[in-house]
C-alpha cells in the first residue's frame, strides 16, 4: 500500500521525477496502436516500448532518429512509413501537465529535486526549453545524454552516486510499474503515479508538500 510505503518517507532528501506521465502529457498511445493494429492496454504498449531494442539503442543516443524509425516499424510491424513516424514522434510530449508548475514549486527548498527520464534529442530540447523545465530542477538525468536507462538499475545507480545520497533518501515517483519495481529493488522509494495531480496527493501523503500549499481539488 502507498501509506505504507510513505510511513518511511520522513528521511526523504530527493524528490525523483520522471517526467514523460508524470510532469508532461504524453499522446503517443492512441498513435503507436493504430500503427500496431493489435488489441493491447496502454500498460502493455509501454512495457513493449520500455523492453523495445530500437527504443532503448535511440533513447542512449547510440542510434540516429532516422535509423530508430526504421528499425521500430520493422520490430513492432508499425503501418506507417518512417518520414510521418518521425514527424508524428515529435509531437508525443503534449504539454505540462495543467498542475505540474505548481507541483514543482510547491516543494520546499530543503529538497533536491530531480528528474530521471527516458529520453532522445527529439523530445529533449522541446521538455527543457518550450515547456521551461530546464531550470526548475536541481539535476537532470536524460538517457540520451547518460548513457542509462530505465528499468536498467544503472539507471538508477548514476542518480544515487551523482547526487551523493543513499536510495532510502530518494521518493521517486513514475507512471510505469517496471520503473517503480526496479527503483524499490534498490531501497528507492517508488511510488506509481499517472500525472501531476496523482503525484501531488502523493507528495502531500509523504508530508512533504505543506497543506498550505496544497493545489486545490
Amino acid at each position: 500500500m502507498i501509506g505504507e510505503r510513505l510511513q518511511t518517507a520522513d528521511r526523504i532528501r530527493v524528490v525523483l521525477f520522471d517526467v514523460g506521465g508524470v510532469l508532461v502529457e504524453l499522446v503517443g498511445t492512441p498513435m503507436l496502436l493504430s500503427w500496431a493494429g493489435i488489441e493491447l492496454s496502454p500498460d502493455d504498449v509501454w512495457e513493449k516500448w520500455l523492453t523495445s531494442p530500437a527504443v532503448r539503442a535511440f533513447e542512449i543516443g547510440k542510434i540516429s532518429a532516422s535509423e530508430f524509425a526504421v528499425r521500430l516499424i520493422r520490430e513492432m510491424k508499425l503501418a506507417v512509413e518512417p518520414d510521418e513516424l518521425l514527424e508524428q514522434f515529435v509531437k508525443w510530449p503534449r504539454d505540462l501537465y495543467p498542475e505540474t508548475l505548481e507541483l514543482i514549486n510547491s516543494i520546499p527548498e530543503r529538497y533536491i529535486k530531480a528528474t530521471l527520464s527516458n529520453c532522445n534529442c527529439l523530445h529533449w530540447p522541446r521538455i527543457m526549453n518550450e515547456m521551461g523545465l530546464g531550470e526548475m530542477f536541481d539535476f537532470h538525468f536524460a538517457s540520451h545524454l547518460t548513457g542509462k536507462i530505465k528499468p536498467d538499475e544503472d539507471a538508477f545507480l548514476q542518480v544515487i552516486h551523482g547526487i551523493g545520497c543513499s536510495p532510502s533518501e530518494i521518493l521517486y515517483l513514475d507512471d510505469n510499474r517496471l520503473n517503480t519495481e526496479a527503483a524499490e529493488r534498490l531501497g528507492i522509494v517508488a511510488v506509481q503515479v499517472k500525472g501531476a495531480k496523482q503525484a501531488t496527493d502523493v507528495l502531500f501523503e509523504a508530508g512533504i508538500i505543506p497543506v498550505s500549499r496544497l493545489i486545490a481539488k
